[in-house]
């Protein structure tokens, strides 16, 4: 049976947070005279000089219609990256509890980890970027509290089979399940933030770095049970998201539409590029992509990374990846950028 209580490191659940002047008055309105702010002013046009909501309750209230989720059950940050750190730090006591990822998958899970001294458990995607699912609950030990899962998958780019995070969130009861959606607006599927209310161990990252063309302003979120949530929000810095961020944020959330058609445009470029590529005879393989980028194999992929990249053409080399070797994965651009790199491509 599954048991927050359980899993959150003890002295979290009894931690007193650190209580903030906008903590202790809400309101919008009045004589600011208790966070030792500027009251002249900011030193640059426009007001910065009073202390962002630390909840970022306009934009939950907002992200909530879209999302179709409650308000208590998102946590924001810092991009997709602080809530990874925080979901760590909340339930893993340093050399003794562990986390298990899927190797290839995003390097941050481990990293950090790593930082904080927490074992890695790594149970290998299958060689079609799946998950082995019989090894990855036979490697769970009774110190393992997170199992982290990247759907769509980086560097692959591919769904993970549905059928398979069902089975892990049925069966792994003693921790969390971390779904990855970084990359969940370009994919022809169903988030798992439908399912929040069924398994209470799912948590569900996004991001506004991607689609919604925003990666600059740092902005992710973790969806979750309301009772993890109110654990993230005791642990994470107090003002954690800066006033301009929240702003452009709100307003970014009227543009969804344009945020779709963006979505629609890279889906095209991706087939058309990919179309491109698998003419050429260096290419050996392309794999499929539910997400803004193609991994592709190359007979010697350091070799044309570097070419490309003498050309100002830049792409990430995958080859020392596990199960990538040969591989280099590239960035869904505009027309004129995929174009480029082709043209470049053809002239090796």
């Amino acid at each position: 049976m599954f048991s927050l209580s359980n899993i959150i490191r003890q002295h979290i659940l009894t931690l007193a947070p650190y209580s903030s002047a906008r903590d202790e008055y809400t309101g919008k309105e009045g004589i600011f005279l208790d966070a030792n702010e500027n009251p002249f002013g900011s030193v640059i046009e426009g007001n910065y000089n009073r202390y962002p909501d630390p909840y970022q309750t306009d934009i939950k209230e907002k992200l909530a219609v879209i999302k179709g989720v409650r308000p208590a059950q998102i946590f924001l940050g810092n991009g997709s990256d602080e809530a990874i750190d925080l979901l760590i730090r909340a339930t893993c006591e340093p050399k003794e509890d562990n986390i298990l990822i899927m190797p290839p998958t995003y390097g941050m899970y481990k990293v950090c980890a790593d930082v904080q001294n927490t074992p890695v458990i790594q149970v290998p995607l299958t060689i079609d970027f799946q998950i082995n699912t019989e090894a990855v609950l036979a490697a769970v030990t009774p110190h393992t509290k997170l199992i982290w899962i990247c759907s769509p998958n980086n560097p692959s780019g591919n769904l993970v089979s549905r059928e398979a995070i069902l089975a892990i969130l049925e069966k792994f009861t003693t921790g969390l399940v971390i779904v990855d959606e970084a990359y969940i607006d370009f994919a022809d599927a169903e988030s798992f933030t439908k399912l929040l209310d069924t398994y209470p161990n799912l948590v569900v990252l996004q991001t506004f770095s991607k689609a919604w063309g925003l990666a600059a302003l740092r902005f992710g979120m973790a969806f979750a049970s309301e009772d993890l949530i109110k654990i993230l929000n005791k642990i994470k810095y107090p003002y954690n998201l800066n006033a301009v961020t929240q702003s452009l944020i709100l307003d970014a959330l009227n543009n969804e539409d344009k945020k779709n058609s963006y979505v629609q445009e890279i889906l095209k470029a991706r087939q058309h590029l990919a179309d491109l590529l698998d003419e050429l005879p260096l290419v050996k393989h392309i794999y499929p992509s539910d997400s803004n980028q193609l991994l592709v194999k190359f007979d010697d992929a350091k070799a044309v990374f570097k070419y490309l990249i003498d050309r100002k053409i830049i792409t990430r080399d995958r080859s020392n990846v596990q199960l990538c070797e040969g591989c280099i994965r590239i960035s869904i651009g505009t027309d004129a950028e995929n174009a480029a790199l082709v043209e470049a491509l053809k002239a090796y």
